[in-house]
């Protein structure tokens, strides 16, 4: 089974918070619905840093010209 996209993984993890929020659900199902959350939310970190990662930004002035940079993460993060 492949790994759902981004956009498929963070519309499950909405219907799971929406599941979890009923409080008729039973103890064992909010476990393993609170368990599949936490796996896809790993999955669009993921995502998320391979696509930081590609980032580039434009440093530089019309006079020097411009270069491409990676994208380089802050130290507050």
């Amino acid at each position: 089974m492949s790994e759902p996209s981004f956009e498929e993984a963070m519309k499950r993890i909405e219907k799971i918070v929406a599941d979890l929020e009923r409080s008729d659900m039973p103890l064992e199902e909010s476990i393993t619905l609170f368990e599949e959350a936490v796996r896809l939310a790993k999955i669009c970190y993921q995502r998320l840093d391979q696509a930081q990662k590609r980032v580039t930004k434009l440093v530089g002035t019309p006079e020097e010209g411009f270069v491409l940079e990676p994208f380089e993460e802050s130290e507050e993060d």
